[in-house]
């Protein structure tokens, strides 16, 4: 039986990510909390102070928050969790309303790798961002709108033998009925925006993608199950906010404690605000900068930092115990994956496991080691790119789940608290 405490994180973990239908709702949601906890927020167009404080930066879907101790120097260390705010799901194409036989559809572009049948049947929505001809950003989001329909049994007796989705043909979904010169998808996501009224034909572009609308769910025998969509990787990013705000609290002194969230770690990371661009640096420069830090004393600071690149990962499957390691089989509820490759597919090494693993003692918390099937080659994380890209040595972890990359992802109710324990811990201590 999960904890109360457990049951309370697991429960503002769904209250986040019912806030959070796109990247650009979680970062406007995570700076409404960090607003409430005092942290300022700072514009990259102004110049920057320096010195003791707790800070945040948005870029687009991506967000930098910070915690600089009293008695920092140019010379202090830097903690970083790294996570991302995007997850596989299907974006707006132009030219978005379509349809044919007096269906109103959308069209869609595949984002990411989405298990395209988790999708089908469900009652999904339209959300992400309005760019103005001015110039001007609104968050939108839709109520339930679409649904992309599976075909009946009746006219497809093989299904059950072997589903094939067409990205193009089959995955567009329907949002109504009528002529599509007369209804806009667009001019219904105008209408979302909250708390302003805009006009459909001043929009310039946009960033919308689908998201489902089922709220996020505790179940099982002893309510030890969590369902729900996004936790790759939002799971990581809540664990991180929790973590960083309870840090801000306690006024220890220590590294500079940084949460990085960045986006697009689901198509590569490839943006000024993914883990390739260089955000993470920009930003780490800049508090350096504040600090007056010379070049020979931020790099001294670099090399003493530490990346935990907190990432979803998978507990093995019941019904498919043959593509996992048959001797590294983690469970829900067995705590926080280390995330290991021979590959460097995942960025832990010796010294990094053994700093997690004191990490998780300090914290009173266990942890289970991922390492994939020799015949199942893995994924990869934000992990590899930001020890490729700063030199900090980083290590790979994250909650495991079953049905990664589904529309509604499955984990234990225990994991992410302890997961946001022992990044508490992380922010503090330094190598």
């Amino acid at each position: 039986m999960p904890s109360n405490s457990a049951v309370e994180h697991i429960q503002d973990l769904g209250a986040y990510v019912s806030a959070s239908p796109s990247s650009f709702h979680a970062v406007h949601e995570a700076a409404r909390r960090l607003d409430a906890a005092g942290f300022t927020a700072l514009d990259e167009l102004e110049p920057w102070g320096g010195g003791a404080g707790s800070f945040y930066v948005i870029r687009d879907g991506a967000l930098i928050a910070w915690v600089t101790p009293e008695g920092a120097t140019p010379a202090t260390c830097f903690n970083i969790l790294g996570a991302h705010t995007d997850s596989p799901s299907f974006k707006l194409k132009p030219k978005p309303t379509t349809g044919k036989f007096g269906w109103l559809q959308a069209g869609v572009e595949v984002y990411g790798g989405p298990l395209l049948n988790s999708w089908l049947d469900r009652e999904l929505r339209l959300a992400g961002r309005l760019v103005m001809l001015d110039g001007t950003q609104h968050l939108t989001a839709t109520g339930p709108l679409l649904r992309f329909p599976q075909l009946a049994i009746h006219l497809d007796r093989a299904v059950n033998d072997g589903l094939t989705l067409d990205k193009q043909h089959h995955m567009n979904p329907v949002f109504g009925l009528g002529d599509p010169e007369s209804t806009d998808v667009l001019g219904i996501l105008a209408a979302s925006v909250p708390g302003a009224s805009v006009d459909p034909s001043g929009i310039g572009g946009y960033d919308i993608v689908v998201a489902d609308t089922q709220a996020p769910e505790i179940f099982g025998a002893n309510g030890e199950f969590f369902a729900s969509g996004r936790l790759d990787n939002l799971s990581s990013t809540h664990a991180g906010l929790t973590a960083l705000i309870a840090h801000s609290n306690a006024s220890v002194a220590g590294p500079i404690a940084v949460l990085a969230a960045f986006d697009h770690e689901e198509i590569g990371s490839a943006s000024r605000s993914g883990a390739c661009g260089p955000i993470l640096e920009d930003i780490l420069t800049r508090i350096s900068d504040g600090l007056g830090a010379t070049v020979s004393e931020r790099r001294q600071a670099l090399s003493a930092s530490f990346c935990v690149s907190a990432d979803a990962g998978h507990a093995i499957h019941p019904n498919y115990p043959e593509r996992h390691d048959p001797a590294n089989r983690p469970i829900l509820n067995g705590g926080p994956l280390l995330k290991i490759n021979a590959n460097q597919r995942y960025a832990t090494d010796a010294t990094g496991a053994a700093f997690w693993a004191r990490l998780c003692r300090e914290a009173d918390v266990p942890y289970q080691e991922f390492v994939s099937n020799n015949d199942v080659p893995c994924g990869s994380t934000i992990g590899p790119l930001t020890a490729t890209r700063l030199g900090i040595r980083t290590v790979d972890v994250g909650v495991p789940l079953l049905s990664m990359h589904s529309a509604r992802e499955l984990c234990g109710v225990d994991d992410p608290q302890r997961l946001a324990a022992v990044a508490e811990v992380f922010f503090r201590t330094a190598v």
